[in-house]
């Protein structure tokens, strides 16, 4: 995470980066990824709940959020709701099939769009298509999971070699993989996710969902050999009978690797993916490791495809609690979110700087909890709305992240010009105003070493994202105004501070900037007296 400090107007001598000149993006969207449980609580069970994601509502579009990303709602005995004890219907602890029909009114009615996520791949042990054929070799669902030992029942594990896992509340719950090569399976599954698009199948679109999450999207499932060519085989013909109905659907990839996600964008149908190894980059501040996964993520992502840009989610630490974090850092991280080309995607309570860790030493889903905190509300933790179904003598309620009154809370913060939650107010905000932002291609110029300097452009409009990389102040020649609100300036002299970065816009005369002339053309705009880093 150690970046050298450079001496003044030492320039980079490596060439500049062009980016694919721009194409549409499948949209101009923001999401934010709620983990269902942990939203809020409307009733005082404990539990966040749909009602409580209603309630949230105005406060996701005040932040500037258009698109509501859930984590599983079918029912299941994990916290998470990711293995399903049955496809159909909701967790009762979330509410009812009603109440996630007023949902998905109240968020369209505030033109916002939802998104669920989906991981069919795998079922518990109470799920009718392996309970029945348990007791009944003859069952019709005999053929809807795989076997190790068919005849004497011992079902094939799940993922991760998992035949079984024990929930944090202490339940231990059966795993299995469903045969997707099953066309009875497949059939299923194309009513099933139809039900979800077109509830009432009358071909309006207006009362279901905006597209899906695919956890865990594999060619070769879990790389065993035992469901393979997936992509041809099952997830095409799903997405393709999907967006026959509705063309607008978008399908998201959480490609299991972790990787760059070209695979899953280029042969595997899907929209978007998730730009993990930029994630990864990003939290590091490190110039070179950044520019290396722009340039990781541009070439496996082709045109009207997306990647989601992000910095954490439910499966990692928190970035707050990340090594030597700091405000301005995590303002520079909120900042290369919002503005780098493509789609940002925000984790609940991300916008407050919600601390949390994984903890090792729990081998079970346990370990995850302290990056699930219930959403903080309030200044005080035992807040109604801030659900605490984790509650308990465990470490993970007693050593909880979440502390009161410590400034990372909603209630702190919302009137706090200076606070984070109006940080990322703010650059949503300006990011919805200008759709060089939402869809323009980008270019990284040369620049002296520490400074990650990003142009980005359409139709002639431009602008430059400029990042402090270094533990120095940095100094450059910029005119206009830091669109996000928080660097120095005397004249035309911008003076950034050690991790912090600033956006500007070039006048419609185009007189800021060098004209584009060719937008591959490599230009410098780090040369002569404008760049210095670290002193006079």
């Amino acid at each position: 995470m150690r970046v050298l400090a450079a001496l003044a107007a030492l320039l980079i001598a490596t060439p500049v980066v062009a980016q694919t000149p721009a194409s549409p993006e499948p949209h101009e969207e923001v999401f934010y990824h709620v983990f269902n449980r942990s939203m809020r609580d409307s009733n005082g069970d404990g539990h966040g709940d749909i009602q409580g994601m209603i309630d949230s509502l105005d406060y996701l579009k005040q932040l500037g959020v258009t698109s509501i990303l859930l984590t599983p709602l079918y029912p299941s005995h994990l916290y998470h709701n990711y293995f399903a004890s049955d496809f159909e219907g909701v967790d009762p602890e979330y509410g009812t099939m009603t109440d996630y029909a007023r949902l998905v009114a109240e968020v369209k009615a505030r033109g916002m769009k939802i998104y669920l996520d989906q991981e069919m791949q795998y079922v518990t042990d109470d799920h009718v298509w392996w309970a029945e054929p348990l007791a009944d070799r003859n069952s019709p669902y005999t053929d809807w999971i795989l076997w190790d030992d068919r005849e004497g029942g011992l079902a094939e594990e799940g993922p991760f070699g998992l035949r079984a896992a024990r929930n944090w509340s202490g339940r231990t719950t059966g795993i299995t993989t469903v045969n997707l090569k099953n066309p009875e399976v497949k059939a299923y599954f194309d009513r099933y996710f139809m039900s979800w698009v077109d509830p009432n199948g009358d071909g309006d679109f207006s009362d279901g969902v905006d597209g899906f999450r695919i956890d865990h999207m594999m060619d070769d499932l879990d790389n065993k050999g035992l469901l393979t060519d997936l992509f041809d085989d099952f997830w095409i013909p799903l997405f393709t009978t999907l967006k026959a109905a509705n063309p607008d659907l978008l399908i998201l990839a959480e490609q299991w690797d972790w990787g760059y996600g070209g695979d899953f964008l280029k042969r595997g149908g899907a929209d978007m993916a998730f730009a993990f190894p930029l994630r990864s980059a990003i939290r590091t501040f490190n110039r070179e490791r950044i520019i290396d996964a722009i340039r990781g993520v541009a070439d496996a992502t082709p045109e009207g495809k997306s990647q989601l840009i992000f910095v954490e989610n439910h499966d990692m630490d928190r970035l707050s609690s990340d090594p030597g974090m700091t405000p301005e850092r995590q303002r520079t991280a909120a900042a290369l979110t919002v503005l780098l080309r493509g789609t940002p995607m925000l984790y609940y309570g991300q916008e407050i700087g919600m601390r949390g860790t994984i903890r090792p030493r729990f081998t079970t889903d346990e370990r995850d909890i302290g990056v699930r905190e219930g959403l903080e509300w309030r200044a005080k933790v035992d807040a109604p709305e801030t659900p605490h179904w984790y509650r308990g003598d465990a470490v993970y309620w007693t050593e909880q992240f979440s502390q009161d009154d410590d400034g990372v809370s909603v209630e702190e913060q919302d009137a706090d010009p200076a606070s984070l939650l109006n940080f990322y107010r703010r650059a949503l905000a300006v990011r919805a105003s200008h759709p060089t932002l939402q869809r323009g291609s980008q270019t990284i110029q040369e620049s002296a070493a520490g400074l990650l300097i990003i142009e980005r452009w359409l139709d002639g409009d431009r602008m430059m994202i400029i990042a402090n990389l270094t533990p120095s102040e940095a100094e450059y020649s910029m005119p206009g105004p830091d669109l996000l609100g928080g660097a120095r300036k005397d004249g035309d002299r911008v003076f950034l501070r050690p991790w912090q970065t600033a956006l500007f816009h070039a006048p419609a005369d185009g007189s800021v900037f060098p004209e584009i002339g060719d937008p591959a053309a490599a230009r410098d705009l780090g040369t002569g007296p404008g760049a210095k880093v670290g002193g006079d």
